[in-house]
């Protein structure tokens, strides 16, 4: 299990104090989070939802094309955060300076046919991008990759962060949210209850047969038989590829994956502001050893200072266990795609 405790010699008096101080001091703290790929199909919509959270206090929205526009709509709105916006590669920088939270749903979507690994030249060329920027300007900012593929983008994201002598494993996320949020749609579909009542976890990875939702473990209890079960889980690891070919052309997830994304971010708010009483849970892929894999999507636990612990995986049952043999070469192999991809990106001096 990886855990992050540190140990200081306090009296108990003076360590209290000290805990409290430290808590006003995140209430207080003003946030700022910035959106890189704001102008797309997803980044409107993020942004958007964000703008609705009270507990930012400046948006930042940054894209290629268009940012002005977007921003200029978005403030409209009335609501408190404030919104700026930064246009094209050299105002990277200034987009993200500053920045507590950044969220990169930038890249290119995918189109029917195209499998996540064709993303990969685009879209890691986008996630390089903005590690370098964040070392530069904000290495203490939590960094959350919604850029497909997730499973290999992260890696090239940890490596170069790494090359920079800027990279925290508590402060790296590979968002997972909208698998979560599917299941729990089609499990609510399936027992005839609000979905927002249901907690199931989702382990692997953030494509395909990586994607693995513990029914076994959801709450309320899935009911359904082992074939009900199994078509739940191939549902949940193909829901991607239904919105794309349901949209014909048009595009990929937006508006769920803006959702969830809006989710992901709102709670790692809640573990900065460190305000809420009961354990602050999302799963998502990061740097892990609950498995052999350097990287792994699970259930995690946010603080102040982003990850405050990983549980151990639960037990699972005869199904789940062996899908999630199943799933581990085929991760290992989009992880071992993403640090060879950075290896050679730092050792071509680019």
């Amino acid at each position: 299990m990886l855990a992050f405790r540190f140990t200081m010699r306090f009296s108990q008096p003076a360590l209290q104090q000290k805990q409290q101080h430290d808590i006003n001091r995140q209430r207080r703290r003003n946030l700022q989070v910035s959106v890189v790929g704001a102008s797309g199909g997803i980044g409107q919509a993020l942004s958007l939802l964000l703008k609705m959270n009270p507990l930012i206090e400046t948006l930042v929205l940054h894209d290629v094309a268009n940012t002005k526009g977007v921003a200029a709509d978005l403030s409209h709105i009335c609501t408190s955060p404030t919104v700026k916006s930064y246009t094209g590669e050299k105002e990277l920088k200034k987009a993200l300076k500053g920045s507590d939270i950044v969220v990169v749903p930038a890249g290119r979507p995918r189109r029917p046919g195209m499998d996540r690994k064709d993303l990969l030249e685009s879209n890691a060329n986008v996630a390089i991008a903005v590690a370098m920027a964040v070392s530069s300007v904000c290495p203490s900012a939590f960094l959350a990759i919604i850029t497909n593929p997730v499973n290999t983008i992260v890696p090239i994201v940890r490596d170069i962060l790494k090359s920079q002598d800027s990279y925290d494993p508590k402060r790296l996320f590979g968002i997972t949210t909208l698998d979560v949020v599917r299941a729990k749609t089609f499990l609510g579909q399936s027992l005839c209850i609000d979905p927002q009542r249901i907690n199931i976890p989702v382990i692997g990875g953030h494509s395909g047969i990586t994607i693995l939702p513990l029914f076994s473990q959801s709450n309320p209890p899935f009911k359904g038989d082992e074939s009900e079960k199994k078509e739940l889980i191939e549902r949940v690891q193909e829901g991607g590829s239904e919105v794309v070919k349901a949209k014909a052309g048009s595009g990929s997830a937006t508006l769920s994956m803006a959702f969830a994304g809006a989710q992901f971010v709102g709670s790692l708010i809640k573990g900065i502001k460190n305000e809420e009483d009961k354990p602050i849970v999302e799963c998502a892929f990061v740097e892990s050893n609950v498995t052999p894999l350097e990287f792994f999507a699970s259930p995690v636990i946010l603080g102040p200072s982003g990850i405050k612990d990983i549980p151990c995986l639960p037990e699972l049952d005869q199904l789940e266990s062996q899908m999630l043999q199943g799933l581990l070469p085929v991760l290992l192999k989009d992880i071992e795609q993403g640090v060879k991809y950075a290896n050679n990106f730092i050792t071509s001096g680019c």
